[in-house]
């Protein structure tokens, strides 16, 4: 069995190298830090500390022939993402993997205005980090033509499972927008978009591009009010629109300012994931420990 390299070996990354090595395969996770190597040797995990920020791919790394998964985030600045093209300078001729699957986000599409899409929607990031995902995506396609190896790219929204819920937002009672104004939001359970990771990488002849959600939207402020309800702990306060200038932070404005319905039938049908947890409901018992 090829070896499976890992980059960006965190919260995904480890569960996708669980799942890998308890099939008996070789994994690698690349991380930065000495802390994060040492929690993967702990686990199993054959860790490879590199900052793909200032060094360079070593010639040693287990690339030819691998299964490599790109979770890597890109900079935090910027509108592209210079960390995987310094990879993909490096995955040439002998050293080019089996194949690559790259975790990308449905913030790619920018605002839809609610309505439902599926893969045939034209990407038009309306935000620096979408950019920054939309540009790793089409630095891995001209690499994809030119070395014939086939990439599958997973767009992604917000992931949701045991010990990555906003529950220390609600803590704080941070104000989120009222629900007749908060957009429509997609979110997949951790568990499920491992099992989308690994269908990718293990599927025959995979199409270059899937949604990975699990197909039950709702507004933002739906999803904080049945977590905080699941928790145990106070819905948080809400702002009208014409507030959320000053009320929220950039960052939940730029969310707020999106809107969109993912349809998730390709992942279904053609990839053939079978999600664990369709529903909130169901991820959320699983994440709260309810039995």
């Amino acid at each position: 069995m090829n070896p499976v390299l890992i980059v960006g070996c965190g919260y995904i990354g480890r569960r996708v190298a669980a799942a890998c090595l308890a099939e008996g395969g070789r994994v690698y996770g690349v991380v930065r830090s000495a802390d994060s190597a040492r929690r993967l040797e702990a686990e199993g995990i054959r860790a490879l500390p590199l900052d793909l920020d200032r060094e360079r791919v070593p010639a040693d790394w287990p690339t030819a022939g691998a299964r490599l998964y790109y979770f890597a985030p890109p900079p935090a600045e910027g509108v592209s993402d210079p960390r995987i093209e310094r990879l993909l300078e490096a995955l040439q001729g002998p050293r080019c993997p089996a194949r690559i699957v790259y975790i990308s986000t449905t913030g790619v599409y920018g605002d839809c205005g609610g309505r439902w899409i599926d893969e045939s929607e034209p990407a038009k990031p309306a935000t620096d980090r979408a950019r920054r995902r939309h540009a790793a995506e089409q630095a891995l396609r001209r690499w994809s033509a030119a070395s014939g190896v086939p990439v599958v790219i997973l767009r992604v929204p917000g992931i949701y499972g045991p010990g990555k819920l906003p529950l220390e937002r609600l803590r704080r009672g941070l104000p989120l927008l009222d629900e007749a104004d908060s957009p429509y939001t997609n979110r997949i359970h951790a568990e499920d978009l491992v099992a989308a990771c690994r269908a990718a990488m293990a599927h025959p002849a995979p199409g270059p591009l899937y949604n990975v959600a699990d197909g039950r939207p709702s507004n933002m402020t739906d999803y904080f009010n049945r977590i905080a309800d699941a928790a145990g702990l106070p819905r948080p306060p809400t702002v009208s629109r014409a507030e959320a200038g000053t009320r929220l932070s950039a960052g939940m404005r730029a969310f707020m300012d999106e809107s969109k319905r993912i349809d998730n039938r390709r992942l279904r049908e053609e990839l053939g994931v079978s999600l664990a947890y369709p529903d909130l409901d169901a991820g959320l018992a699983a994440c709260l420990g309810e039995p």
